[in-house]
């Protein structure tokens, strides 16, 4: 079977029944299942959960035994759209082709007669998405995050979420991923736009922002009622996926985790709006800290989702051939050292190559570990926003060689229940203290890169 022709038949079915152009795993499961592929075999291949296929194989043939009048699966469906390319119509698809106003002037059975008229193209089509990306940075690499783009895009596709937390801490590739995923999607949507709020604009020139893509024009409202006004009935008119990154520079530095500043109380009571106000688009919200509402919105039944992002896993050995590293048998000991977290691979792989000339074993010789003088920068500069209280609790589990529990810590430290409590959470938010679970109790440690420079470097003086 010709792939192509059968993908075309098959959205001209699916647009003639639901108004939407196959989306791309819908195309993917199609390909696969003409190429004689199982779920677990397309799943693997295109880096999806085996279940997300299966389901979203599920509705397509739904979809399609719909719009056909018969019953579509996937071990008949090449069976079926064979008959069809042969004009082998039941009543029921001719029904679809004079009844459906879309799809009465698209022929979606191709025919290799010549003297039959050809197929005319659709007389409505969706135009291309309005993409402004602003100041995202470009991306040259791309290491193997198949998992985590396939549970955004189960969010935003299938779930239809309308507010999305991508969380982690810095330098883990939450930009990266938010990026790579617009490729992925970018049909779903009218409008795709990527701001970053490192420079703290507050909620009003935000929203001026949007509405001058949305509108085209620069007579804005000046009332932030009005232009909230205005958002919300953008998105539901026109499917929209926003990404604001950055949202941690929005919070107060000195004060627990997610604390907004002065003048940006506006944010979470817009992003409570975006979750509770129906509409048909998306907003992402990037972090290295967790949102105060975000935290709320999970314990309420909201369409609300988070994912929070976490090692790169033995992907990582991606990074350091990339940086032409020797000794692979002692990369994997170097990401679980560094945490596989992109940003502190790059930093300590390009030290690696400079001053060992590139040999991991070498460098894995040194006891403590190494931290390069950019990468103490970069942690110096997230335990800078730390309160008095985390920084004293850091302070002890950076020389604690075992999680410990909550009573535990309380016992070493003279700290009220209450700072105790609310700064273990706060760390928790900023992704420095890592929690686990064991033996029916919960144990807490300081993430080890963040404890080698509190040790190295007597913070926090």
């Amino acid at each position: 079977m010709d792939i192509e022709e059968v993908l075309k038949q098959a959205e001209a079915l699916v647009y003639a029944k639901t108004g939407k152009k196959l989306e791309h795993l819908q195309k993917t499961v199609l390909k696969g299942t003409i190429q004689g592929q199982t779920y677990p075999e397309i799943a693997k291949e295109n880096g999806f959960s085996e279940s997300h296929v299966k389901n979203v194989g599920h509705e397509l043939w739904n979809t399609l035994s719909s719009a056909l009048g018969e019953k579509v699966t996937k071990s008949n469906f090449k069976a079926i759209f064979k008959s069809l390319k042969n004009n082998n119509f039941s009543p029921a698809i001719s029904g679809v082709c004079q009844n459906n106003s879309t799809f009465n002037n698209i022929n979606i059975f191709t025919s290799e007669d010549p003297s039959r008229t050809p197929p005319l193209q659709p007389q409505q089509t969706p135009t291309q998405p309005h993409i402004d990306l602003g100041d995202a940075p470009e991306i040259f690499n791309f290491y193997n995050r198949t998992s985590e783009l396939g549970t955004l895009e189960n969010f935003i596709t299938q779930k239809q979420t309308r507010l999305i937390a991508l969380l982690g801490i810095s330098g883990i590739g939450k930009t990266t991923l938010a990026i790579r995923l617009i490729d992925r999607i970018k049909t779903e949507f009218n409008y795709i736009i990527y701001r970053s709020l490192r420079f703290s604009p507050n909620l009003e020139t935000t929203l001026t922002n949007l509405l001058k893509i949305f509108t085209g024009s620069s007579e804005i409202p000046q009332n932030i009622e009005t232009k909230i006004s205005q958002t919300l009935d953008y998105l539901r008119k026109h499917p929209c996926l926003i990404i604001l990154d950055d949202l941690q520079a929005l919070f107060n530095s000195g004060q627990l985790a997610g604390e907004y500043k002065t003048g940006y109380e506006d944010y979470p009571l817009f992003f409570k709006l975006i979750a509770q106000v129906p509409h048909n688009s998306s907003l992402l919200l990037i972090s290295s800290e967790k949102p105060r509402e975000i935290a709320q919105l999970e314990k309420e039944s909201y369409p609300f989702n988070s994912l929070i992002l976490g090692s790169l896993g033995i992907a990582a050995k991606d990074i350091l051939n990339s940086h032409q590293l020797l000794d692979q048998e002692s990369w994997e000991t170097l990401i679980n050292i560094y945490q596989g977290n992109p940003q502190w691979l790059n930093i300590t792989a390009t030290l690696i190559r400079e001053l060992f000339s590139g040999r991991v074993a070498d460098f894995l010789k040194y006891d403590p570990t190494i931290l390069d003088e950019s990468l103490q920068n970069h942690l110096y500069q997230q335990l800078q926003r730390l309160t008095a209280q985390e920084q004293s609790l850091i302070l002890h589990l950076a020389n604690e060689t075992e999680p410990l529990a909550l009573s535990q810590i309380l016992n070493k430290n003279h700290i009220s229940t209450s700072d105790l409590i609310n700064g273990i959470q706060s760390l928790g938010r900023r992704f420095l203290v890592e929690k686990k679970d064991m033996e029916q109790s919960t144990f807490f440690s300081l993430n080890p890169v963040v404890a080698q420079y509190v040790k190295t470097k007597n913070y926090p003086h």
